[in-house]
């Protein structure tokens, strides 16, 4: 039996060879994005937020409840001024969702990255429809890929601006 401990704003433990990696979320800001999956359209926004989710082996639901607080807070849209003042919900945008467990490959030991550290598909389906439904009982449109499929993401990304998030705090 395996057993870890994270502590926050340490590194991640290594344990038999396999490194524990949080829940990580890419958060860009888009003017639109689209999903296809086989040329059908799944998910689709005008103005808001595309989110690229990995779930990890170690991640419940608090690790989800910390990053759906965190992406809807973000104040990365312009307020009157031109600053980035405003979040998601201040700014009247959606959000699109993409499931996507290449954001937990480990390249630390070599060129071809590891997956280990990723959750099992089940259970990263279920964290991440959960995530979905906190951003959804948030009050703000939420459209989402295809978990598990070939996806195409278009998107236009503003500014550019991106955020890169993790459950643990390590970046």
């Amino acid at each position: 039996m395996l057993t870890f401990k994270l502590i926050p704003d340490e590194e991640p433990t290594l344990s038999r060879g396999c490194y524990i990696i949080p829940m990580r979320a890419v958060v860009q800001r888009v003017s639109r994005c689209r999903v296809t999956v086989d040329g059908n359209t799944t998910g689709e926004i005008g103005r808001g937020l595309l989110v690229l989710l990995g779930v990890g082996k170690s991640d419940a639901e608090p690790a989800a409840d910390y990053l759906v607080e965190k992406v809807i807070g973000l104040r990365i849209f312009e307020d009157a001024e031109g600053k980035m003042n405003l979040s998601v919900q201040d700014a009247e945008g959606a959000v699109l969702v993409v499931s996507q467990f290449t954001l937990l490959g480990d390249v630390r030991r070599g060129k071809r990255p590891s997956f280990d550290g990723a959750a099992r598909p089940e259970e990263a389906k279920r964290l991440y429809e959960y995530f979905v439904g906190k951003i959804r009982a948030a009050g703000l449109r939420c459209e989402t890929g295809q978990f598990q499929a070939m996806m195409e993401v278009e998107l236009v990304n503003t500014g550019p601006v991106t955020i890169l998030l993790d459950s643990e705090k390590l970046f």
